[in-house]
């Protein structure tokens, strides 16, 4: 009741009895009722009936002042009801949002936070409670169902809630209270006062204070006094040995005249110090240490949460890959025959009636080959992002370990994912590193390589056509793999992934250009085809590369956009390796640098098969001292005069140092090697020797051992002669031509010690226009060839390749292809 109310109330008491009539009543009710039971029993009535209660005249103020301070405390009591409903919901919020304890791990799988703190913060823009996140406090908990819902029970422990249902806390305090308990047991117990074996004989057995005598693990005795007299409960002495304690016991309780009946009892006991559990404590330790380790460690986890530890090392460490994927085939090009394949692995796995109806069966696996940077890998990688069936990927390395038999293990878990994911897609990339023909290199051991080997082989012949799985592998070494592997049965197709030619060259570059901020005066399409035909013989990845080169050269320069001219620089950044400005070379070797680019100048620009010159440059670049690009034609086949032409070419460098400076250097040695592999190629493999005949022999290998060679020491030095004629004839042919040319030869190596880089616009100039046709431009190199572009077509069953069909949507496409 406030104090305004009982104020007004009695103010209304006075008013009323002062007044005449029937208001005197009326006040008199509501003073009464505003009296006994405040202002919430008055708050009923209304204030227009109160002030008709009243009379006119001078009682009219004095009413007013009544009736304004049953409102003050009207208002007073609906602040004080207003408050109190606060604290009522606060408290029923602390009673429903947080469950027992003991009960926590109940309300969390129903969905219900347990702490208010971690609620779901309502959305901004509906203002309705946004979603759990998966791994939350919902119901996805536990290792199969997401990730774990527990923050830590250190972090629970600060917030002073005890996780008791954590299993890793349980079993810490378990092991605390067993130390805990160890420790203060050993701590406080009273093991007695030491004594010496003079002070027990006379101050105890003389006084016949003695009650017994405990040998307590033949090591110690313990004397326990007669009750009542002494303040001690026991002492104790340390022995050497158990008869020597008993003789002199006997020899001194004979001295001191005690009588056999009186003599004191020894009784023998075996206690436990805590020694032998101190000396537990490091190994114990240890073996703590390592076992949570384990659990923690590459080996403690399994595949999807499955049961960890040692013994989980046989599990395969494959990963299925669902949508985590942004690479598409329209991210691939350049290999359009290898898409069209793995098309149609794809296209069966979602319609295999397709091809059943026909009595076809899908293949049982392809083997993706080819040299490095082809994109087998990123072919793969497109095939997981279009495919809608489960992509399993793992690494051929990934089966060897050090434990004997973890690599068949993880073969047949790994195929037994793969069966109960079906219909899918199993990519083994790098199958070499298992693969290889077995026989190889075992001296009398077991093989972990072969047993991985002979297990995947068991594996791959199980499956049947009924399974759909399919099994892509890659690898750019398929000469060492074993014949059993590549039977058809296991992988029915290789398919090979070679570098891309022109059109594939300009479609990679589209592909590459899509991401760049390019300048606004160049066109995708006419970019790519310059650079297709400037960039001979690059694969994907060399590609890749030059485009990222090129952004990274324009942003060195602060460049608003990338122009041509930083993927030029690229292109010989990415052939030549990186340019050196600040490498300094003496007058005579920059001359003599110079004068050697000169001379491969001139052989190749007179020679008719010799590839045309685009740049040619005196700046060191990696590790030689000059540079020189070429463009070479896309070709396949070469005669015996084109590779002679290129073999002069290659010597105008050696004979133009002989001429001008009467001396040879060292910078030839790239180039002596180039003509000598050359030459060794046309006598050994290509059969171009006269004397020799048709025969052809493998050369050996860089990094192969030769054990013994397929031919006989006379061949051997036939085939000497034969290389060392054929050198010397290209070297004579280079002298006679740069001996007639011996003045441009001197204008082009003055010009390039003036300039240090000359294009093909200042050879022109200097020697005049190239004596033979050549081919520049992308239109010239892909004349007579159908069309500009790659040829992206697709057959008529593989146009909806990745959409599951109707079987009347198939009949009738088969009935339009008859028809």
């Amino acid at each position: 009741m406030c104090g305004g109310g009982r104020e007004g109330a009695v103010r209304s008491e006075r008013w009323a009895h002062a007044r005449p009539g029937g208001g005197r009543g009326m006040w008199r009710r509501l003073a009464t009722t505003a009296a006994a039971g405040g202002p919430r029993a008055a708050a009923g009535l209304p204030p227009a009936g109160l002030w008709r209660c009243g009379g006119g005249g001078g009682g009219a103020r004095a009413a007013l002042q009544d009736l304004k301070a049953l409102r003050q405390c009207l208002r007073g009591s609906r602040i004080e009801q207003l408050a109190l409903q606060g604290r009522l919901l606060a408290a029923s919020h602390r009673l429903v949002s947080k469950p027992p304890k003991g009960f926590e791990k109940y309300f969390k799988r129903s969905g219900r936070n347990v702490d208010p703190e971690e609620s779901t913060p309502p959305n901004k823009d509906t203002g309705e409670p946004k979603e759990p996140e998966s791994g939350g406090n919902g119901g996805s908990g536990g290792k199969r169902g997401g990730k774990k819902d527990d923050s830590g029970w250190w972090k629970r422990m600060q917030k002073g809630d005890f996780p008791w249902d954590d299993k890793d806390f349980r079993y810490l305090m378990v092991m605390g209270a067993g130390f805990a308990s160890g420790f203060l047991y050993f701590y406080f117990r009273d093991p007695g006062r030491e004594i010496t074996w003079k002070h027990f004989v006379q101050y105890y057995l003389a006084r016949g204070l003695v009650d017994r005598l405990e040998v307590v693990n033949k090591q110690f005795v313990r004397v326990i006094p007669t009750p009542g007299a002494s303040s001690e409960k026991s002492v104790w002495f340390n022995i050497g040995s158990v008869d020597t304690f008993e003789r002199n016991l006997e020899t001194a309780q004979w001295e001191l005249g005690i009588e056999a009946a009186n003599q004191v009892a020894v009784i023998y006991t075996t206690e436990s110090d805590g020694s032998f559990i101190k000396s537990l404590v490091p190994t114990l330790l240890l073996i703590g240490i390592f076992l949570y380790a384990v659990r923690r460690g590459p080996m403690g986890a399994g595949r999807g949460g499955r049961g960890g530890g040692l013994f989980s090392v046989g599990e395969t460490t494959a990963k299925i890959l669902k949508d985590n994927i942004d690479v598409r085939f329209s991210d691939v090009a350049g290999c359009e025959e290898a898409k069209l394949e793995i098309m149609e692995f794809v296209n069966f796995l979602k319609n295999p009636k397709q091809y059943q109806d026909l009595g076809a069966k899908i293949p049982k696996g392809a083997m993706l080959t080819g040299p490095p940077g082809t994109g087998k890998t990123l072919l793969a990688k497109a095939t997981a992002g279009e495919a809608n069936v489960p992509f399993i990927t793992v690494n051929g390395s990934e089966f060897l370990e050090m434990f004997v038999g973890v690599g068949p293990a993880r073969v047949r878990d790994m195929f037994a994912m793969a069966r109960k994911n079906a219909p899918c897609i199993l990519f083994i990339d790098e199958i070499d590193a298992i693969g290889r023909k077995r026989g190889r290199g075992n001296f009398g051991g077991q093989s972990e390589q072969e047993n991985t080997l002979n297990q995947m082989l068991v594996e791959m012949d199980g499956f049947n056509s009924s399974t759909n799985v399919v099994v892509l592998a890659g690898t750019n070494r398929p000469d060492i793999l074993d014949p059993a592997l590549m039977r058809p049965g296991r992988f029915d197709r290789q398919i090979y992934i070679g570098p891309p030619d022109i059109k594939g060259r300009s479609s990679i570059f589209k592909v590459h250009l899509r991401p760049l901020k390019l300048d606004e005066n160049l066109g995708k399409e006419a970019l790519a085809r310059k650079l297709a035909a400037l960039t001979p013989g690059f694969t994907g990845a060399d590609i890749s590369n030059v485009c990222n080169e090129a952004a990274l050269i324009a942003a060195r320069h602060l460049n608003p956009s990338v122009k041509e001219k930083h993927f030029e620089q690229a292109i010989e950044r990415v052939i030549g390796g990186l340019e050196k400005k600040t490498q300094v070379l003496q007058p005579n070797e920059k001359a003599t640098v110079a004068y050697h680019e000169a001379g491969h100048a001139v052989v190749g620009w007179f020679l008719e098969h010799a590839d045309p010159l685009l740049k040619v440059s005196i700046i060191p670049r990696g590790k030689g001292l000059g540079y020189a690009q070429y463009l070479p034609k896309e070709q396949y086949l070469y005669t015996r005069e084109q590779l002679f032409d290129r073999m002069c070419m290659m010597l105008g460098g050696r004979v133009a140092e002989q001429l001008f400076f009467g001396r040879i250097t060292t910078g030839a040695q790239d180039d002596l090697r180039k003509v000598t592999q050359s030459a060794y190629a046309q006598i050994v493999q290509f059969g171009m020797s006269d004397k020799l005949g048709q025969v052809s022999f493998d050369l050996p290998r860089q990094g192969d051992t030769v054990v013994e060679k397929p031919y006989s020491e006379a061949t051997a030095q036939l085939i000497d002669e034969e290389v060392r004629l054929l050198i010397n004839a290209a070297y004579d042919r280079t002298v006679e031509l740069l001996t007639r040319c011996r003045d441009q030869v001197e204008k082009v190596g003055k010009r390039l010690l003036e300039k240090e880089v000359l294009e093909k616009a200042d050879m022109v100039e200097l020697l005049g226009p190239r004596p033979f046709a050549e081919k520049s431009t992308y239109e010239e190199f892909v004349e007579g060839t159908g069309s500009l572009d790659e040829d992206t077509s697709l057959p008529e069953g593989l146009k909806d390749w990745n959409r599951e069909r109707e079987e009347e949507n198939i009949d009738k496409r088969v009935q339009e292809s008859t028809v």
